[in-house]
């Protein structure tokens, strides 16, 4: 297209605003030509600051300029996203949201059919696998670097102290249903196969929360070389907040700590002689303070966007080409939908 693509954001959050507004920005696709948020002092207050045509204080459904807009980005609270989204795709507008993107299996076939029908692109922020640091993990599997994968792990920690969005006690499972697609869409990138579900181990909350205090869930993928276990473990309680991704191959370990955006590539210790245990120490002492000193700059000026500036590029792209974005269209995030809804249909089960 001749002209950068008008979009729209509801929802001024915390995430809408440090990232996915400076997303948008730096990718170049877009002009961001309005906000909205039920919030008067919100609405006002970020659009002066980004100094955008149109500003609204209210529901969605009296934005007056979305006629005006390409495309629009849902980042409000989940319970919201099915009309918000079905509403946008039945006015012609593209859509990109944040995760999770439906509250129910339901809604989530609903929305992909209304995509798929209308020929309009629906994307998802499914950011963290575009983050350089995955990228480099990617890489390494894909050069057989790390060689035949033995096992995936994934693990997350969680200090309920933390900045956590008001309205996380509604949903299903309380802060799991937020947060585990990050983790379920890397594990289904990196194993590359079908992810089958083979247990799942859940513990309530020591404080009554909605959370559960962990989620432990095993899956098995078939690869060429044969099954492998792949393992999802999240701790709710916690007093670190820490989310890593590990792939144990036979040449390496590919070492992944999400929310630094650190990549360590570890070589196999053979008889994990002394020699072999200061190599692995050294190495990834080093590599993670040389990552968190390229990392920690970024961070703090508020450039470290996570892989959002390519899921929104991406975004554009599909608008433009009518091709859906690899790993961050409808299709994708239905099937991370669908395997938060089987661990929480097992836990109730259970």
């Amino acid at each position: 297209m001749a002209r950068p693509l008008r979009i729209g954001v509801i929802g001024l959050g915390w995430v809408a605003t440090h990232r996915h507004v400076p997303a948008i920005r730096r990718c170049g696709r877009f002009e961001l030509a309005g906000v909205a948020d039920r919030n008067p002092d919100s609405a006002r207050r970020w659009g002066e600051r980004l100094g955008v045509r149109h500003c609204t204080a209210s529901a969605a459904e009296q934005i007056d300029w979305l006629d005006e807009v390409d495309a629009l980005d849902v980042a409000t609270s989940p319970m919201s996203h099915h009309g918000l989204i079905l509403g946008a795709l039945q006015r012609g507008k593209h859509v990109i949201t944040e995760k999770p993107f439906a509250m129910s299996r339901q809604e989530g076939r609903e929305l992909e059919a209304a995509a798929s029908e209308s020929g309009l692109t629906l994307n998802i922020v499914h950011n963290f696998q575009f983050a350089p640091a995955t990228r480099k993990l990617l890489r390494d599997l894909d050069s057989g670097r790390i060689g035949p994968v033995r096992s995936i792990v994934a693990t997350q920690w969680g200090n309920p102290s933390r900045r956590l969005p008001v309205w996380y006690q509604q949903l299903p499972g309380g802060l799991f249903y937020d947060e585990s697609p990050h983790l379920l869409y890397l594990m289904r990138r990196l194993a590359g196969g079908e992810l089958r579900l083979q247990a799942v181990d859940a513990c309530p909350s020591t404080t009554g929360n909605a959370t559960p205090s962990s989620v432990d869930v095993a899956y098995r993928v078939a690869l060429p070389h044969g099954e492998i276990p792949v393992t999802m473990s999240c701790r709710f309680e916690s007093p670190l907040s820490e989310w890593h991704v590990a792939v144990l191959g036979d040449k390496g370990a590919g070492l992944l700590d999400v929310f630094r955006n650190i990549y360590i590539y570890l070589p196999n210790d053979g008889a994990h002689g002394v020699v072999q245990v200061v190599r692995t120490s050294a190495s990834a002492t080093l590599s993670h303070w040389l990552q968190h000193l390229t990392n920690g700059p970024a961070h703090f000026a508020g450039r470290l966007l996570y892989g959002n500036e390519q899921v929104f590029s991406d975004f554009g792209d599909a608008i433009c080409s009518i091709v859906p974005s690899p790993h961050t269209s409808a299709t994708d995030a239905r099937g991370v939908l669908e395997m938060q809804w089987d661990i929480l249909e097992a836990r109730r089960e259970k």
